[in-house]
């Protein structure tokens, strides 16, 4: 571990309209289902402007022709694309690190390479990647995949494919463009480029990325997952994490777990960023908060029900939840789910107004001090190096964040009052991954 202060990290995770279900139906929500690129850019401005280490766009690819009459009472994102909304939201900012979603599944990895490595050079540094392994049936349909693919072998997919990224990303030395020598006319030394023969299970690639290498070596490697196999994936690959917990003693527990695996892999501590959702209403009381979170509960639609990927329609609301299979996708959200129903004894409205309304994400609903105390709290006793603050609604629910909680944890002196850094992995106090093919003796050993 070095000797880095740890550093309060804060992500800003939107969706077009907030994350509660009936955010899109909120008195305060702007704009039609439509793209919109002011929209979008003025948020990444906002969270920039409040300091934030990140702006996360998550990307839900693919849907589904069926039950049109149950997914046209949803207000999900039909968003842009996020390599192309990143990129032009890079130009509208100068700090904030810019994450996206890219689902191992639907991608080849010399492609997302070089996607990756432009936008890190279009913002100076600033890319991350969430990467993603989930499996809908769905949007399996909408590539035309046929075969399933179950939960150890999508992690054992994902990892090759990040594996052949940065065997990608490394095949270039930092400088081999640096030096063009107009005169004598050497474009680049052959010596610092680093040709690739990659066969694996999954992937294969030979030669070499078509762009220098990125200016942070590799971009920011984000992951979620609370399972045993999403659990080891980030102790071995990730440098940030995102995860839900709804208690300090479960944060903590999973906090250490995650954080005692990474030795035998050789890895500082310091080095993943354990950052849970935060689903946040803040108002000047207590009860003004609880107020406004009750105007957006009584918005919930339950026309239909699903959870966790089972439609629940069929069943009495204000009965138990009844013993459903382990889902493949959100293994460990669906246990968080059962494991809430049972403690508590909670009927299925219940859990869709205690579960689904955040996500399965920790809640924090009060004044100022209430969520500043609790954000700190969690910090300062390791169940969480910071946080994914995922608004219920938006625009207002963020602005609120930012305005009233921000200055107060920058009063309390555990969050940043300017960036720090160039880039974003300097911000967040990551190590810059050094190409092991540089020199003689990288030469050598490749």
């Amino acid at each position: 571990m070095s000797n880095r202060p740890r550093k309060l990290v804060l992500n800003a995770f939107f969706m077009r309209f907030g994350h509660h279900p009936a955010g899109w139906r909120h008195p305060s929500s702007t704009g039609s289902g439509r793209p919109d690129l002011d929209y979008w850019i003025n948020a990444a401005r906002l969270a920039e402007a409040a300091k934030f280490d990140t702006f996360f766009l998550a990307d839900f690819i693919g849907r589904s022709g069926d039950n049109l009459q149950q997914s046209s009472r949803q207000g999900v994102s039909y968003q842009f694309e996020p390599f192309t909304l990143l990129s032009a939201i890079a130009g509208a900012t100068k700090h904030i690190g810019l994450v996206a979603t890219v689902n191992t599944n639907y991608e080849h990895p010399y492609h997302v390479a070089r996607k990756f490595t432009s936008l890190d050079h279009i913002s100076g540094g600033r890319a991350g990647w969430n990467i993603v392994s989930s499996f809908s049936g769905h949007t399996a349909k909408n590539f035309g995949i046929a075969e399933p693919r179950g939960h150890a072998e999508r992690y054992e997919r994902a990892e090759e494919f990040v594996e052949l990224a940065k065997a990608l990303w490394n095949s270039w030395d930092d400088d081999a463009f640096d030096h063009v020598d107009r005169a004598s006319g050497q474009f680049y030394s052959p010596d610092s480029a680093h040709p690739l023969h990659f066969k694996g299970k999954h992937f294969g690639s030979e030669g070499l990325l078509d762009l220098p290498r990125p200016i942070q070596g590799y971009p920011v490697l984000v992951q979620a997952g609370n399972s045993d196999t999403g659990r080891e994936f980030a102790a071995r690959v990730a440098e940030m994490t995102y995860c839900s917990a709804q208690s300090l003693a479960a944060a903590q527990t999973f906090y250490r777990d995650v954080k005692d695996r990474m030795a035998k892999y050789g890895r500082a501590e310091d080095q993943l960023k354990i950052t849970p959702g935060l689903s946040v209403v803040v108002a000047g009381s207590d009860q003004e908060a609880q107020d406004r979170f009750g105007e957006l509960q009584e918005l919930v639609d339950f026309t239909n029900v699903n959870l966790v990927g089972h439609d629940l329609s069929g069943y009495p609301l204000d009965g138990p939840l009844p013993d459903l299979p382990e889902t493949e996708n959100g293994k460990g959200r669906f246990r968080q789910l059962v494991e809430l129903a049972q403690r508590e004894n909670l009927t299925i409205r219940q859990l869709v107004l205690r579960f689904s309304v955040s996500r399965g994400h920790l809640q924090a609903i009060g004044s100022v001090k209430t969520v500043a105390d609790l954000v700190e709290k969690w910090f300062v006793e390791r169940g969480a190096d910071g946080f994914n603050v995922v608004p219920p609604y938006l625009p207002g629910g963020f602005e609120d964040f930012t305005r009233l909680v921000v200055p107060e944890l920058q009063r309390r002196g555990i969050f940043r009052k300017e960036y720090e850094g160039r880039t974003y992995r300097e911000n967040l106090g990551l190590d810059t991954p050094v190409n092991p093919l540089t020199g003689a003796e990288g030469r050598k050993a490749a």
